[in-house]
């Protein structure tokens, strides 16, 4: 067992303080859909408030849509139509998501109003429906979108910032085109920010489970009960049945070698990093609530995209991404914070990346420094900075749900 670590009492950032006691970090109004069929209706409807037409809603971050190509074709029962209607309703019920319109052609295997009651969603001031087939088409159903966004708008801006403790602040950790240096600098160093964070109460969500299959001892002794590790081991189980006999990352026996990483066991030890050193309270199937504080694991692949969606679905309201080579992702509707394991990638990227882990290499700053200089910046981009991914409009694209299931 581990013994009990100091809390940082001190620590807070200013957030959107919602009815049920959630802490956003934004304050969007999305724009979803139930299946692709009702994506560019979705779109129409999010593109027509531009900056300029919200602008008189001060508090209000932006009208967002979360389009994807799933809904159709699909089984009608079972897990991957479960799954489905997990991610779209978790991601609703994000703190970061002041309101929301969701969308339907009215056909689609997942049926809105099947989707509705099985989520337990229920229409309000800031959760309306909208039906292609029975308003009159795509022209109505959008028109009828933008009224709905229209009524919501002043309701959404009735929330204002206000100080709240970090205890609120739930931290996604991603990772993306590392390389061999992440294992010095930014992996390590946000490990720490990890620390700090858990330390002042908040809650530290580590996915990509393939990279945990080949340390699996390792992750397994952090558990902070045997039911903890089981479940995880579960997962990992899962895993390695998955992807037995395929061409995967996990069963290469080479991987990254031209960024340095010699083998899947190379790139989950330094994977592994970013979990800092606390006890691993909890374990997550994809897109389910996370509940508990502190470090906990949530199921999801290792692509930045679906593991993100299934993290924020989840309840995550920031993101940390490390890059060795660079990376261009943002999430939808969430921040995301990324950190350069160099400085060479910074400098070469640095309209897409936040944060330079190269004076951690050079000897400059020692890794527990750069963890501060991570969770500072946490709590500032919480508080509304911008990140860089927000500032060019990454994101419109970036929700993607896990695509499991048979498709016909």
């Amino acid at each position: 067992m581990y013994p009990p670590y100091p809390t940082l009492d001190a620590a807070g950032f200013q957030g959107h303080l919602r009815p049920n006691g959630r802490v956003g970090t934004r304050n969007h109004i999305g724009i979803f859909v139930v299946g692709n069929c009702g994506a560019t209706a979705a779109r129409m409807v999010a593109d027509h408030f531009s900056a300029k037409r919200i602008a008189a809603f001060s508090n209000v971050d932006s009208v967002l849509p979360f389009v994807h190509e799933l809904g159709c074709g699909m089984e009608m029962t079972g897990e991957p139509m479960n799954l489905l209607r997990r991610t779209i309703a978790g991601t609703i019920r994000n703190p970061n998501i002041a309101g929301a319109v969701v969308i339907a052609l009215g056909c689609e295997r997942n049926n809105i109003r099947g989707f509705f009651e099985q989520e337990k969603l229920e229409l309000g001031p800031l959760l309306h429906m909208v039906v292609l087939q029975e308003i009159g088409g795509t022209a109505n159903a959008v028109a009828a979108g933008i009224a709905a966004v229209e009524a919501m708008l002043p309701l959404a801006n009735r929330s204002v910032r206000q100080t709240v403790p970090a205890a609120h602040l739930v931290v996604g950790l991603q990772s993306a085109a590392s390389d061999a240096q992440a294992a010095l600098s930014a992996n390590p160093a946000l490990g720490a920010a990890v620390d700090l964070l858990v330390q002042a109460g908040g809650t530290a969500i580590l996915s990509e489970t393939s990279d945990l299959a080949t340390i699996e001892a390792q992750a397994r002794a952090r558990a902070a009960s045997t039911a903890v590790a089981e479940q995880l081991a579960q997962r990992i189980h899962w895993w390695k049945q998955y992807t037995a006999g395929r061409d995967t990352q996990l069963t290469r026996q080479k991987h990254s070698d031209a960024r340095g990483l010699a083998s899947a066991a190379e790139k989950a030890r330094s994977a592994w990093q970013r979990a800092g050193s606390t006890p691993l309270q909890a374990v997550y199937e994809y897109a389910h609530p996370v509940t508990a504080r502190g470090l906990v694991v949530m199921d999801t692949p290792a692509y930045a995209a679906v593991s993100a969606t299934g993290q924020v679905a989840g309840g995550a309201t920031l993101l940390a991404l490390t890059t060795g080579t660079g990376s261009g992702f943002g999430a939808a509707g969430v921040p995301t914070v990324k950190l350069a394991s160099n400085s060479a990638t910074f400098v070469r990227m640095q309209d897409d990346l936040d944060i330079d882990c190269g004076p951690v290499l050079d000897g400059s700053a020692s890794v527990e420094e750069m963890g501060r200089v991570v969770f500072e910046r946490w709590l500032a981009h919480a508080s509304g900075l911008p990140t860089k991914s927000e500032e060019l409009g990454v994101g419109e694209n970036e929700f993607v749900p896990w695509p499991i299931g048979v498709f016909a």
